[in-house]
């Protein structure tokens, strides 16, 4: 037996194997279960006592020079295959990055915003998606049977008539307001619904951001310099701003306001039907009853509150004419907004 074991020692030396497969069947050839050292350990059975200790040591030196040849095919193999496949490769040549994909031009403008009133202080809130009465109608000074509620085009749950998709994220400054003492500064970005007809400028789902500032002797001013900041800050610095009288049931004295028109700069077009301004939000001082339905006394603090839609910004700062391109996932029209 000892010959044998010498003569297979010898052998080990001359191992050679140019591919996986002939590695494999050489182990399987001399460590596999019915291999050539496998029957050397059941034919050591046979081998007088007296030869016992010196024949196993040999025969556990087999073992492991067998296995160490082994280990040094497989790693030459594995050396010889990756310098073959840096070779067959041209790390010279571009990488194509075409498959990437890209911001949503919403989540593009929608982060803007928020980065704008970030950096003067704003926190930012969000809240429920749907909305019982007193958080989406009644806190804001919409009375039962007002004709405002009219305005709104609510989805309301048919088996709960006090439970209705949100309007307006203008339920997230009660919920705020509710929970928290003033001054609170923050603004809440999220989904509203409307009943409304789809259209190019008008859309059953879209974005709002709207912002709240309550403090003791907050003004109108304050409120006009926060916009002005915001209007320069996402359009351009030669941006103007005008504020027109209107009306919200939530504010007293509301207005209405329009940028000089960054398509034509001012001087009329069919974006700003001629005009050179174009209406971008809604703002105005919380109403006196807001505050108090929230638990704030309006005697001490006063503050002020603005809205716009995510979508029409983004359409301007794009000049982007039809609503309906933000919803349909035309792969075309998203990559227009990729990063680079």
């Amino acid at each position: 037996m000892k010959e044998k074991i010498d003569l297979l020692l010898a052998q080990t030396q001359a191992m050679k194997a140019d591919t996986a497969a002939e590695l494999e069947a050489l182990k399987v050839k001399y460590l596999g279960r019915k291999g050539i050292v496998q029957e050397l350990f059941q034919e050591f059975k046979n081998v007088p006592a007296e030869e016992k200790r010196e024949t196993g040591q040999r025969l556990n030196e087999l073992k492991d020079a067998i296995q160490t040849a082994l280990d040094a095919l497989k790693e030459q193999l594995e050396s010889t295959t990756s310098q073959s496949h840096n070779a067959t490769n041209d790390l010279t040549l571009p990488v194509d990055f075409s498959d990437l994909g890209a911001r949503h031009p919403l989540s593009i403008v929608r982060n803007q915003i928020c980065n704008i009133f970030g950096n003067i202080g704003y926190t930012i809130a969000e809240g429920p998606e749907i909305e019982d009465d007193w958080h989406n109608f009644t806190a804001l000074n919409f009375p039962l049977n007002h004709p405002a509620r009219d305005m709104q085009d609510t989805f309301f749950i048919e088996k709960d008539p006090d439970i209705a998709l949100r309007t307006h994220t203008s339920s997230v400054q009660i919920r705020t307001m509710e929970r928290n003492k003033p001054p609170i500064r923050s603004i809440f970005p999220g989904r509203v619904y409307r009943n409304e007809a789809i259209s190019a400028r008008a859309h059953c789902l879209f974005h709002q951001v709207e912002g709240l500032y309550i403090d003791r002797d907050v003004s109108f001013a304050d409120l006009k310099q926060t916009l002005y900041y915001f209007a320069k800050e996402m359009f351009s610095s030669d941006t103007k701003i005008r504020l027109r009288p209107s009306y919200f049931p939530f504010t007293e004295p509301s207005a209405e306001m329009d940028i000089s028109c960054n398509i034509c700069g001012g001087k009329g077009c069919n974006i700003c039907k001629g005009s050179g301004w174009v209406e971008i939000l809604g703002c105005g001082m919380v109403d006196p009853n807001v505050l108090e339905n929230c638990g704030i006394d309006s005697a001490q603090y006063t503050g002020f509150a603005f809205g716009m839609g995510i979508e029409r910004v983004t359409m301007l700062k794009y000049q982007i004419n039809d609503l309906r391109l933000f919803f349909e996932n035309d792969v075309r029209f998203l990559k227009q907004f990729e990063e680079g």
